[in-house]
């Protein structure tokens, strides 16, 4: 349930998150040029309307489309939009919301309808039509049935809201506001509801209460001070000085998410400051003007409205007050905690609101091992996947000097002498089978988890002299090929005819068929390999994380290889794989090691941002090609 929610409303914030500077311009416009802003101006303040009224729904709906549907969902939601906000006199930007999710889906479908069926020269013409007459008809049908339907919706929630503040129940929001904000609710909960229902009460008023209630930094400051001043902890309390800075003046909540979870009781002091904050500004009928994000202090501030900058600013200092006061004793009380796990604990957390957590608990439990001589990656074939992560977790940890060998493997051919095995979660039991004598880390990808962040931070401390100690320096074993990574590729592994630039997006199991066909279609491999790869995919995903995907045959499918080779497959709109989205797919086949020096070079470009941005956007094979020699 929790994770339903998390996936809902990391939906609803995403489609606001992107926008927000225009929320703040909306603002500063409001607040700066209306008749009783800091500079009144009746020309300017003219620009608030139609900002509110038609750019903010029609950019939140726009984001929405392109989410489900790529850019022609983009297009279709704000033709579809704009039928929405004709059709009612209210504010429409929930009304964004849902119609901008919902025209981007359905141009995906019909894109899969006719995917193959179009006529060879009449693409485009097709492709501007249907944008353009369906993105009518769903105008047509937010005029007559969405834009009433939510007005209603709308009246519905205004009323809740002031409900609550007619009878200073209020408040009472602060008890949620807090856990939801540890449970990484809270980008979901002021994006995807506040800031909606907040541009609509300053429409009527000219400022919100809502832009308040989540954005308070005020409650995690005094968590911050309490831990500043009386943590046993040394190195609790040296931190804390650092994420009060942070928090305070850069805005990001989630620093002291971690301080709360090391003492979960601790809760309850920004649960009270929370509580009692909203009330004050209930009280003194304060607002802003406009989204605080992030929320800092100085957002705070900005978007005060003019005279009400001391009001807003009490409300902050008697949150920290009450804050620091109901969690002082606490941990005062409180044994030393280690903020090192709570660290951790929030990291896979977050990862898991994103949906991009692994499971936290590993099959063999415990600590790491004290003495780490050899990590193995593993996966189900031993051929892709595994290769790409080994070689960027090698990378990675070179520079600590400790004698490890990172290697590679096949998941049921774990060498006996492996002290860490890293697989994805589904394949645990049989890494476990296979190397019953490892610590089993389990992954959701090899190129960007929590946990194998987690584990380079406990060889770092290792290596600067914490912890147990690190294996005895020792000549590296023979490296694979893998970690040669400055290798020119072989000429005959990639090729030009095996790179796709600028394809359509498409479903994963179209882009893996499509991978596979092209690998047949150059003689790497056998036609009954494309299958394979198929299956590959349903017993673990391919995905490696950073928007690259490596799908690659079964190990049982190695025989259908008639030559090492890899096609690259570039979708710039993205290819879903579960929660996450591929851009770059590649279909690789390999005969014993050929492959893993290319391999070991797409690792190499993928760990570049600027160099994987590039190879996401690149339009010319030539230029690809180039890239890998």
């Amino acid at each position: 349930m929790k994770t339903a929610v998390q996936k809902f409303g990391k939906f609803l914030s995403a489609m606001v998150m992107p926008n927000i500077g225009a929320f703040i311009a909306w603002g500063l416009i409001t607040a700066l040029f209306i008749e009783a802003g800091w500079l009144p101006n009746e020309q300017l303040a003219s620009i608030q309307g139609p900002m509110l009224t038609y750019l903010l729904p029609i950019l939140i709906a726009y984001q929405g489309g392109k989410m489900v549907g790529g850019d022609r969902g983009a297009v279709m939601a704000a033709i579809a939009t704009v039928g929405v906000i004709c059709g009612t006199d209210a504010k429409m930007l929930i009304g964004g919301m849902l119609m901008g999710p919902f025209a981007g889906l359905v141009i995906k479908k019909f894109d899969q309808a006719v995917d193959g069926k179009i006529p060879a020269g009449f693409e485009m013409l097709i492709n501007n039509f249907s944008v353009g007459i369906i993105g009518m008809i769903l105008a047509i049908f937010g005029y007559y049935v969405i834009g009433p339907v939510m007005e209603g919706v709308l009246a519905f929630l205004s009323g809740g809201v002031g409900f609550l503040i007619d009878h200073k129940l209020l408040p009472l929001v602060g008890i949620f506001i807090e856990p939801a904000k540890v449970l990484f609710l809270n980008n979901a909960i002021n994006h995807g509801i506040f800031t909606p229902i907040g541009t609509e009460q300053a429409l009527e008023t000219g400022k919100a209460i809502m832009y308040m209630i989540e954005a308070n930094p005020g409650p995690g400051l005094g968590v911050l001070i309490a831990y500043w001043l009386f943590s046993k902890d040394k190195t609790t309390k040296s931190s804390a000085p650092g994420a009060i800075i942070i928090h305070f003046l850069g805005g990001i909540h989630e620093i002291y998410f971690p301080y709360v979870l090391m003492n979960p009781v601790v809760l309850i002091a920004p649960i009270c400051a929370s509580v009692v904050a909203i009330l004050f500004y209930s009280l003194m009928g304060a607002g802003l003007v406009g989204p605080s994000s992030p929320g800092s202090i100085i957002a705070f501030l900005a978007v005060a409205p003019k005279g009400e900058q001391i009001t807003v600013l009490l409300g902050v200092l008697i949150a920290a007050a009450v804050s620091f006061l109901v969690a002082s004793p606490i941990i005062k009380m409180s044994g030393a905690k280690n903020l090192e796990e709570a660290t951790s604990q929030m990291q896979n957390m977050k990862a898991e609101a994103k949906g991009t957590a692994a499971p936290s608990a590993p099959i063999n439990t415990g600590a790491i091992p004290g003495v780490v001589k050899k990590i193995v990656f593993s996966c189900d074939a031993g051929m892709g996947s595994s290769a790409m992560g080994a070689t960027k977790f090698r990378n990675r940890i070179k520079p600590l000097n400790l004698g490890i060998t990172v290697i590679n493997t096949s998941v049921d051919n774990v060498p006996s002498d492996a002290d860490i095995v890293v697989c994805q979660e589904v394949l645990q039991e049989r890494a476990k089978a296979s190397g019953p004598q490892a610590h089993i880390i389990t992954i959701g990808n090899f190129l960007a988890d929590p946990n194998l962040d987690a584990l380079y931070k406990t060889l770092e401390q290792r290596a600067n002299g914490g912890g147990a100690a690190p294996a005895p320096a020792a000549p590296e074993a023979a490296p694979t090929p893998a970690a040669e990574p400055a290798k020119p590729a072989k000429t005959d592994v990639i090729i030009k005819e095996g790179i796709k630039t600028g394809l359509p997006s498409v479903t994963k199991e179209e882009a893996i068929q499509a991978a596979g066909e092209l690998l047949h279609k150059l003689g790497y491999v056998n036609e009954s390999y494309i299958p394979a790869m198929q299956e590959r995919e349903r017993t673990v995903s391919t995905y490696m994380g950073l928007g690259v995907a490596i799908p690659h045959g079964t190990a049982e499918a190695k025989g259908e290889v008639k030559k090492t080779g890899i096609v690259m497959l570039q979708y710039p709109d993205g290819v879903s794989f579960g929660e996450e989205k591929a851009y770059l797919v590649f279909g690789i086949a390999g005969i014993g090691d050929e492959h893993l020096d290319l391999l070991a070079k797409i690792g190499g470009i993928i760990e570049e941002e600027a160099q994987l941005e590039k190879l996401k956007t690149v339009t010319s094979p030539e230029e690809v090609l180039a890239m890998f020699q």
